[in-house]
């Protein structure tokens, strides 16, 4: 099991002369694995560089295993499948498949045939024109339910933008294109994937990251894996976020920071009950101002003793950072393929 990441130059090409690696997590896509395939051979077909496609099964339960693997060994398809142990879900299996890629650019899409292949070429061209480290799939004209998807998405989108600094239309669309020697410097864990122009924006400047319209369609096969819950999951993630892109590496100034505001604010109402009690001589042991005050007093300890803890646990996560949240069955690819 692969457990570090072996960098390459921005400017070099990758393993073997790959010049693209088109990563696609898939979980329970049976029907739409086959025609997936042959969309992105037929977009790719006038691409003049060498590429290949990953297929990262999610640990599924149907036949989307079988399916995939009957391409492999097609002519003019440089096809590779991941199969994931079980179901990590979507970030742990994208994160599988960049480790695997092994193209100078990495390109990610969905596998229910909502994001075009086509636009892979033109996005590719956009990016080296620009001379950015990730382009960004903006899906302009949306082919999703007005309720559930598109008004979350897009308070999620200026929520997200907000709060991180990095503003796009669409941070969702899972079609993106990055150079490799930076999306993997970035190690995506949990719900991650739908922040990842936050993560790679702590990598290079987010002037070098951008966005493009692009084609999207409607689902034509399966269920969607999404419903209104996404919404509270991306809110809490985006916490999570903030907190790691500020803290990371001095998350007690996070914590000691709240503990002294809390220490300050406990400080004013034992300082105010003090002189209540011993110079103008009333009684305060009944006051629920009192409580307050203790209490608060005790948070701020808590806090800062919090902030201490965690900065000892930041500097264990710094000296050894080489943990997956992922475990990998099998590969299959025309040169090795297992019974």
């Amino acid at each position: 099991m692969r457990t570090t990441v072996e960098l390459i130059g921005a400017d070099t090409v990758g393993t073997g002369g790959l010049e693209l690696s088109l990563v696609v997590p898939v979980f329970n896509e049976e029907e739409s694995v086959g025609p997936l395939i042959a969309r992105v051979q037929e977009a790719m077909a006038g691409y003049a560089g060498r590429w290949e496609l990953i297929l990262v099964d999610d640990g599924s339960t149907d036949a989307t295993l079988t399916a995939a693997r009957s391409a492999i060994g097609r002519e003019g398809l440089e096809l590779r499948i991941v199969a994931m142990q079980r179901n990590f879900g979507q970030t742990a299996a994208m994160q599988a498949g960049i480790t695997e890629a092994r193209g100078r650019l990495i390109a990610t899409l969905d596998g229910d045939l909502q994001n075009d292949p086509k636009d892979i070429p033109a996005m590719v061209a956009e990016l080296e024109r620009r001379e950015l480290d990730l382009l960004v799939g903006w899906r302009k004209n949306r082919q999703d339910g007005l309720v559930l998807r598109k008004i979350p998405s897009w308070i999620a989108n200026r929520l997200i933008g907000r709060i991180t600094g990095v503003r796009l239309h669409d941070y969702g669309c899972s079609l993106k294109i990055y150079r490799g020697s930076v999306i993997k410097q970035v190690r995506l864990m949990g719900e991650m994937h739908r922040f990842i122009p936050a993560w790679v924006a702590n990598v290079v400047p987010s002037s070098r990251i951008g966005e493009m319209p692009v084609t999207h369609h409607a689902r034509q096969h399966g269920v969607s894996k999404y419903g209104i819950s996404r919404t509270f999951r991306v809110i809490l993630d985006l916490l999570s976020v903030l907190f790691f892109m500020k803290f990371k590496a001095r998350p007690g100034h996070f914590f000691g920071s709240l503990g002294l505001g809390i220490g300050a604010l406990s400080a004013l109402i034992l300082f105010y009950l003090f002189i209540d009690k011993f110079i103008l001589g009333n009684d305060i042991g009944t006051r629920p101002l009192f409580l307050v005050g203790i209490m608060l007093f005790l948070s701020s300890v808590q806090m800062i003793t919090t902030g201490i803890l965690a900065e000892m646990l930041a500097r264990v996560y710094f000296k050894d950072d080489s943990s997956l949240s992922y475990v990998v069955r099998e590969i299959y690819s025309r040169d090795q393929q297992n019974p």
